[in-house]
């Protein structure tokens, strides 16, 4: 039985964040795109980037470029099959279910990266880096990832009030920033400073902490009851369910602006978020692996102030301008990024900024698409539309990051987000005023 307000519920949705943020952190952004750069190119002696091909099923990419499509892939899975999933979930009452299973599919599967490893006979004569299917374990960690999150997100509207789901949402995010940033520190403790340990275990890591503190989120998490008797044609009715769903959004003019409005501003903080450290990497000359890592970790630590700093400012100045303020920031950072980024030390002032939105933008984009919610049981299969957004946004994002980075080079790519962040603040101001008014007035 779901019930507002408990606070023992809440602080299993909320650990939740605090065990699946280690792979946007360690498997996303931090461990795994470092080892993949480092076996996957050629530097020079200034540590500039001379040699960056690799070879998958007899075509030739550069290694960021592949690494985006793979990703791009992973994206439009989750996109064709959540809708689906999530109406038989709500249909048949199995939300935590579906949580759970792919929750663990993405444990294990980061675990798995463990055993990746391109074969050194790339490195001679910058002959092309064989990748094969090693990288695998990373499309199907991001599917477990990203699809666990829609029944987690779903279940947001049921455990809090309106009037705390900014709060609460904010609380999440900031666990998760405070969790994973802890896991990667005892990592770098244990494979860099001491090296009691390879590299390589940081991945079984993340997928034991994973594990462990989901269990705990489960233990806490209700079962949600079923919104249909008959258990029969489950698949047909999921179908259904998805469909009238997108029937009543379409008559919602405020939800279904501000659901295009997300594509696209989320299309752009999502691709950073994914390719970040391959931009620093290719473009940020001398920049080391412990640079990286720091960069890293003052987005994290950063990002917990800034998930509780735009749910404070939404409170005074309401979520659509907060939204829209936190995309003009992000314009400005995508511009100093192309034009000034050039050393370490201006790398380190631009994870600053993107640290202080972050998680700002994250955690206030889940609770206002909660707020504009009607009232229903179907909760499952409205959050489903919110991931699809969001994963054809991320497929379609890091398409284009790739694809621009094969015609010209990665530093255009990073300029080209800003039309993405353009466009969604656009629609946001556009998304019509009196029925925001009369929501909010409602509520």
């Amino acid at each position: 039985m779901l019930q507002k307000g408990n606070k023992r519920t809440i602080t299993g949705w909320v650990f939740y964040d605090w065990a699946n943020s280690v792979y946007p952190l360690i498997i996303s952004s931090a461990i795994f795109p470092i080892l993949y750069e480092t076996q996957t190119s050629v530097k020079n002696e200034a540590g500039r980037t001379v040699y960056d091909t690799v070879s998958f099923l007899g075509r030739e990419f550069h290694n960021t470029e592949f690494y985006a499509y793979v990703i791009c892939l992973s994206y439009i899975i989750v996109a064709l099959i959540t809708p689906l999933l999530s109406g038989i979930a709500d249909a048949g009452g199995k939300r935590k279910l579906f949580m759970q299973f792919f929750c663990y599919m993405g444990a294990i599967s980061s675990g798995l990266l463990y055993f990746f490893q391109t074969p050194p006979s790339g490195e001679l004569g910058h002959s092309p880096f064989l990748i094969n299917w090693s990288m695998l374990p990373l499309f199907f960690g991001s599917i477990g990832f990203w699809a666990s999150l829609v029944y987690y997100n779903a279940y947001l509207p049921d455990i809090a009030e309106v009037k705390d789901h900014d709060r609460v949402s904010a609380r999440g995010f900031s666990m998760g920033y405070l969790g994973s940033s802890f896991l990667l520190i005892v990592i770098l403790i244990l494979t860099v400073f001491t090296k009691v340990i390879p590299i390589r275990w940081a991945f079984p890591l993340v997928s034991l902490w994973w594990i462990a503190f989901a269990t705990f989120s489960f233990s806490r998490l209700p079962k949600t009851s079923a919104t249909q008797k008959d258990s029969k044609n489950l698949i047909r009715k999921g179908y259904s369910e998805v469909y009238g769903v997108w029937k009543q959004i379409r008559q919602n003019k405020t939800l279904k602006g501000y659901l295009g409005s997300y594509f696209m501003f989320n299309m752009a903080v999502q691709t950073i978020m994914v390719m970040a450290v391959a931009f620093a990497n290719k473009e940020v000359i001398g920049i080391k692996q412990q640079d990286l890592i720091i960069s890293i970790l003052i987005i994290q630590f950063i990002g917990i102030g800034g998930a509780y700093l735009m749910s404070f400012v939404s409170k005074k100045i309401g979520n659509f301008k907060a939204l829209g303020g936190a995309i003009v920031i992000w314009i400005a950072l995508c511009i100093y990024v192309y034009q000034f980024v050039w050393y370490p030390w201006q790398f380190f002032i631009a994870a600053a900024g993107v640290g202080l939105v972050m998680g700002g933008i994250q955690s206030l984009s889940r609770s206002t698409y909660s707020k504009l919610l009607p009232e229903t049981k179907d909760l499952t299969s409205y959050f489903s539309f919110y991931d699809l957004a969001e994963k054809l946004g991320l497929a379609l994002g890091t398409l284009t990051f790739g694809l621009i980075e094969g015609l010209l080079d990665i530093r255009t790519s990073i300029l080209a987000l800003v039309v993405f962040f353009a466009v969604g603040f656009i629609l946001l101001i556009r998304i019509p005023k009196p029925e925001q008014q009369a929501h909010e007035t409602s509520h």
